[in-house]
């Protein structure tokens, strides 16, 4: 069994793995995208199940949207987003440098870097927009229920009126709670989609 350190998880900054990057490709959104990932970034071996169910479930119109994806690992949600829908303009923000660097490769090689904006942000900290139409997130739970916390409580004050912000949480990884946090801090939420203990939960900025 490989013996892993804290820096070596995800949501650090800069994991201390040792390189060993994949490159491969999946279908999303009726896109084949190509994808290079690595150690010491989230799901390294393929899309995982949260991502692809919240994929499926999120609702985006066809008009010009700006979208913001927190905690985007290597970037299979906004750029999948930012592929199907040309008129996006999509920003994806994490803590881990490495990731950040794949996501930026990742958009390069599908086509969608004039699309997107990638930088580090610890949740909103480095976010300065406040006008998005869409957050989503697969937030990084094993960092902790406070930034899970922070990435739904200031969620509202980064996007327009009419706004939704949609996360995607298993239920054993505290989806209930995010509930009832997301119904007390915008004054609704709904579940999207139920899928093998995975929540899909919006709310709407009214």
């Amino acid at each position: 069994m490989e013996d892993f350190s804290m820096t070596d998880y995800y949501f650090t900054e800069n994991p201390n793995a040792e390189h060993a990057e994949k490159h491969w490709s999946y279908q999303l959104l009726g896109h084949e995208l190509n994808f290079i990932s690595d150690r010491g970034v989230f799901s390294k071996n393929t899309i995982d199940f949260g991502t692809r169910t919240l994929l499926e479930a999120l609702q985006i119109s066809q008009k010009d949207e700006r979208i913001l994806d927190v905690g985007c690992g290597y970037g299979p949600i906004g750029i999948a987003l930012a592929k199907k829908f040309s008129n996006l303009q999509v920003e994806m923000t994490d803590v881990n440098e490495r990731a950040l660097e794949l996501a930026k490769r990742n958009a390069q090689a599908n086509g969608v870097d004039r699309q997107t904006t990638i930088y580090k942000s610890d949740a909103y900290i480095n976010v300065e927009s406040t006008n998005f139409t869409t957050i989503v997130s697969n937030p990084p739970v094993r960092a902790g229920k406070t930034v899970v916390d922070t990435i739904i409580s200031e969620a509202r004050q980064h996007l327009v009126p009419g706004g939704q912000l949609v996360i995607v949480l298993q239920k054993k990884q505290g989806a209930p709670s995010a509930k009832k946090l997301m119904e007390s801090t915008f004054g609704n939420v709904e579940v999207l989609k139920k899928n093998k203990g995975y929540y899909i939960l919006r709310s709407e900025h009214e």
